[in-house]
Order: C-alpha cells, then sequence, then structure tokens
C-alpha cells in the first residue's frame, strides 16, 4: 500500500477508544487544551455508542497499513439535522485529503438519510478543519468568546443546508 491510501471502515471494539484518547493527547500537544476536552470526547463518544441509531448515524475510521490515522462521527441532533462531531486526521495523515474525505462522507449519508442540515462546532483555531469545513460549503454561523479547556477560545458554530 502506498503512503497516501487508506481504507474507510466502520469502527471495531477499541476504535472509539483511540478516538477519545488521540483527541486527549493531539489537543493537549497542538492547542494545549487541558484534560475536560478529553472528557468532552468521551461523552461524545459515550452518547454515540449507548444512543446508537444505524439508520442515522455513523462512524467512519481511517486506516492506512493496520494503523488507525483518522475518524469522525455524524450524529443524530434531531429529525432533520444531523451534527458532524469528532473529526480527527493524524499528524502524519494531514495534508492527504482525508479530512475532506471524511467529512465528504459525513455529507452523503446525511443526504441518504433524510437529514436537511448538519451542524457543527469548532473553534477558531482550528483553520485547517475550518477550511475544510468552508470548502464543504459549510458556513459559520455563530462565534462565542469563551474559556474553555484551560485556555480562551472562541466557539465557532458551522452549518450546511443540503
Amino acid at each position: 500500500m502506498s503512503k497516501c491510501q487508506y481504507v474507510l471502515r466502520p469502527p471495531r471494539p477499541g476504535d472509539l477508544g483511540w478516538l477519545v484518547h488521540r483527541h486527549g493527547a493531539l489537543y493537549f500537544q497542538d492547542e494545549g487544551y487541558d484534560p475536560r476536552f478529553e472528557a468532552v470526547v468521551a461523552r461524545v463518544v459515550s452518547d454515540f455508542i449507548f444512543n446508537f441509531d444505524a439508520q442515522k448515524e455513523r462512524c467512519w475510521i481511517a486506516e492506512r497499513q493496520g494503523k488507525m490515522i483518522g475518524g469522525v462521527l455524524l450524529v443524530k441532533k434531531s429529525p432533520r439535522v444531523a451534527k458532524l462531531r469528532m473529526l480527527l486526521v493524524e499528524p502524519g495523515a494531514r495534508g492527504m485529503g482525508l479530512g475532506s474525505r471524511l467529512v465528504e462522507e459525513c455529507i452523503g449519508f446525511a443526504r441518504q438519510a433524510g437529514y436537511r442540515k448538519i451542524t457543527l462546532w469548532t473553534h477558531q483555531s482550528l483553520r485547517a478543519a475550518r477550511r475544510i469545513y468552508q470548502r464543504a460549503g459549510f458556513k459559520l454561523v455563530k462565534q462565542k468568546k469563551t474559556h474553555s479547556f484551560g485556555r480562551k477560545l472562541v466557539d465557532e458554530t458551522w452549518e450546511l443546508q443540503l
């Protein structure tokens, strides 16, 4: 398998724990977030597992040469609105279009599942993710200054009409 080839697959046991772990570690390393961020991710993942609706929700895990390199969740917010959650691309896998591909998978599934809109929450400092969302057609609809995860941040809500 070449450097850029990867597969997208459903999660297996342990994969969602990996997603929580990598969010905690990478966001501490890259953004200086404290452990409360990992706790938020763990809550989102736990809710996904306990409330999973196979008709309306999905998780994609990206794998290259047997190693997980990324993932994302699409969860039901309401009957007509989905929420994109926990987009992650490992540093060594960045720049090959994986983040955009994961977002495209979410959009395609959301349309197929009958959603009318996808929303997401991010931070202004996450420039690469914001570029992916913007290129996919998401629009910034709300910003709010906050102090979260031990940092001053600007929370953002983005939406895509389907």
